[in-house]
């Protein structure tokens, strides 16, 4: 089983795929390493492609002390993953959470990283979709089984349209476990604990972040009906980095799926920068 051990001692899982440039790849906030089986098949053949749980997410150790997930320390967890791998320097598609992460680590470590593509998220949070975050994140899912999960999730998505039943029921499959009890969320609960902790404290500046990506390859995937990332704050990123790759995901809200096709044409054209 692919993992290492963090600094604190706790036990990380990671998945290493392909061969050739790697490639990290950051979910999202209660997110695993599966956000990226969609876009996965893409990404292999010219990409090693490296996918982490988070600290408390997925396969790897839940923390004794909630207070330890945080950005910072979630970086930090990053830089000694590709210590273990022995990778000196990594482009990184960050999703939602990620996005932060990578950001962080422009600060932090900036000659660890060689490029970034943000997936739904930029340095100013728009606050109607903190509180949709607020409301769901640690909560147990009501749905009693995986096939009613995946009917409220086609309803209660907002911004998605035109996506097939499948598809939503392939995603509770990657974030919730079915159990004897019903369905558990496939995280530490006490991740709420961490979220509504930092939200009671003053709102950082997260522009200097994403500044400190000058000079790294850049692009930013948005669903067009993001309750996360506005077009407002999208245009100020654009003005700031002319350079940046920018696709509008049509038909998606927070996060797109990246399979779509102005994803990937997205990711094709950064690919060949980094």
């Amino acid at each position: 089983m692919p993992e290492y051990k963090s600094s604190d001692n706790l036990r990380l899982w990671y998945e290493d795929q392909g061969e050739g440039q790697p490639l990290l790849c950051l979910s999202g906030l209660t997110r695993n390493s599966t956000d990226f089986d969609y876009v996965l098949p893409y990404l292999l053949g010219e990409h090693r492609v490296i996918r982490p749980d988070y600290r408390g997410r997925g396969k790897s150790q839940r923390s004794p002390d909630w207070r330890t997930y945080t950005i910072p320390t979630e970086a930090r967890d990053v830089i000694e993953l590709l210590d273990h791998l022995g990778i000196d320097r990594a482009p990184i598609i960050g999703t939602s959470r990620g996005g932060l992460i990578a950001m962080a680590l422009a600060l932090m470590a900036k000659d660890r990283l060689g490029g970034l593509c943000l997936v739904d998220i930029g340095p100013d949070i728009a606050p109607e979709g903190m509180d949709v975050i607020k409301d769901y994140v640690g909560q147990p899912p009501t749905a009693r089984n995986l096939e009613e999960a995946a009917l409220m999730r086609a309803t209660l998505m907002t911004g998605f349209a035109n996506v097939r039943p499948e598809r939503w029921r392939d995603e509770v499959e990657r974030h919730y476990r079915e159990t004897d009890e019903g369905l558990v969320i496939n995280y530490d609960a006490k991740l709420r604990d961490a979220v509504l902790d930092a939200l009671e404290q003053p709102a950082p500046d997260l522009w200097p972040l994403f500044d400190a990506l000058e000079g790294l390859p850049l692009a930013c995937i948005r669903g067009a009906n993001s309750d996360l990332l506005t077009q407002v704050t999208l245009a100020e990123m654009q003005r700031r980095r002319p350079d940046m790759i920018v696709a509008n995901v049509p038909d998606r809200g927070h996060v797109p799926f990246l399979d779509e096709a102005e994803a990937l044409e997205a990711l094709n054209e950064w690919t060949m920068l980094i």
